[in-house]
């Protein structure tokens, strides 16, 4: 056979072409620490690893999304915190205005006090949350959410919760209303509550009405009812009579009406309820028992500012204060209450997001253990390719320069 010299030229060169493209390929894959420098190296595999990339990116979203709801939540809870205390401040002022020895003008210090207090609680119900909005404005996040208003404050907002994705299958709330943190609170017992009619105190009359207790669940109605006082005869020889009325279905109860003997302290019970009236109620005096109702916080310490401001001289104006504290006192409870159960599901929130923040950073590390598998190169084994395609091109380069160099002419000669 014969083989011309272009022929060895031409074999010899593609040769060395080819050993060529093989070390700069291991060199790129040295270089990038990249198995696969192309998807056409491996499409399974390239396949694979955008899936996985694309799902460890949608991960770090959600880290970045739990960060923004810890941020959130943590600003909430710190206005959770202030207006509990807050609460507590309100409640000594109450007790500390039931103090019989006090003149209305100690009251009114007192009055003045709770003004303030009414002012740094439209504050905290007005915190903004850092982003442009506010924390209690519902999905109305851009709208201030309260309002001040002559019987306390008005609330704008809405009932929504703003959430944020923080995982593949979880939305979690970032946000609580400002109906759900400050007029959320139940008057009276819960069930239902109990006033003294104002014309009681013009009249004289110094009777004290309980919150009431439930004595039976099942009994309850929901109706509206009245205590309504009689007085006969006068001075020692005075007696005093009550007859409870249904106001909802306009009959007495029992029906036909039997007037009761008043004994101050003794329990009146109709109806799966019960209450206890103290002092002396004057002639037609009447107590009222509704269903509760829900009352603001900023309502409650707005009425709280006017019973301290009216006359609480002599027994029918301590009757008066006594009442009107008693609510108070009441509605307050009932309030630091659900500001603590409002607190109690923040932190729990926020555990949730520790939880799965644990578990995003596990996901991260497969995400990118999977990933290494996938595209990392083998370093150890890929130097020694390198380092034998090298020798192997040194080689050849040198074989392929010593047989261009033979030829029919230098051996005649």
């Amino acid at each position: 056979m014969r083989i011309s010299t272009r022929m060895i030229y031409d074999q010899g060169s593609s040769q060395l072409n080819t050993l060529q493209g093989a070390l700069n390929r291991t060199q790129m894959q040295l270089s990038s620490n990249r198995r696969n420098l192309t998807p056409a190296d491996d499409p399974i595999a390239s396949a694979r690893a955008l899936e996985v990339t694309q799902s460890q990116s949608i991960n770090t979203q959600f880290v970045t999304n739990r960060s923004n709801a810890k941020n959130f939540l943590s600003q909430e809870e710190l206005a959770l915190a202030s207006t509990t205390s807050l609460i507590a401040d309100v409640k000594d002022l109450v007790v500390k205005a039931g103090n019989p020895s006090l003149k209305d003008v100690d009251r009114d210090t007192l009055a003045r006090e709770l003004e303030g207090r009414l002012t740094d609680l439209l504050g905290i119900a007005n915190t903004a949350d850092g982003a442009g909005g506010y924390l209690f404005s519902g999905y109305k996040s851009t709208t201030q959410p309260f309002s001040q208003t002559p019987t306390g404050a008005s609330y704008v907002g809405d009932q929504g919760q703003r959430e944020l994705q923080v995982g593949s299958a979880r939305y979690l709330a970032t946000s609580d209303s400002g109906a759900a943190v400050f007029e959320n609170n139940l008057t009276g017992n819960g069930k239902f509550t109990t006033a003294a009619a104002t014309a009681n105190f013009t009249r004289g009359g110094s009777g004290v009405v309980s919150g009431g207790t439930v004595t039976d669940p099942s009994a309850l109605t929901g109706h509206k009812y009245s205590i309504d006082f009689k007085v006969t005869g006068t001075g020692t020889d005075a007696v005093t009579t009550y007859t409870v009325t249904d106001a909802t279905l306009g009959q007495t109860v029992p029906n036909p009406a039997v007037p009761v003997p008043y004994k101050a302290g003794d329990a009146i019970t109709f109806d799966g309820q019960q209450v206890n009236i103290t002092g002396k109620p004057a002639d037609l005096d009447s107590f009222t028992l509704e269903p509760s109702a829900k009352e603001s916080l900023f309502t409650t310490v707005k009425n709280l500012i006017g019973v301290l401001r009216q006359p609480g001289s002599g027994d029918a104006g301590q009757a008066r204060l006594t009442n009107g504290l008693n609510a108070a006192h009441n509605i307050l409870d009932t309030a630091y209450d659900n500001v603590l159960s409002v607190r109690a599901d923040v932190g729990s929130r926020m555990k949730e997001l520790d939880y799965l923040d644990s578990a995003g950073d596990d996901l991260d590390i497969q995400y990118a253990t999977t990933l290494s598998d996938l595209q990392d190169l083998d370093m150890v084994k890929a130097i020694s390719t390198f380092s034998q395609q090298q020798v192997t091109l040194q080689a050849a380069q040198k074989s392929f320069t010593s047989i261009s160099g033979l030829s029919l002419f230098n051996y005649i000669s």
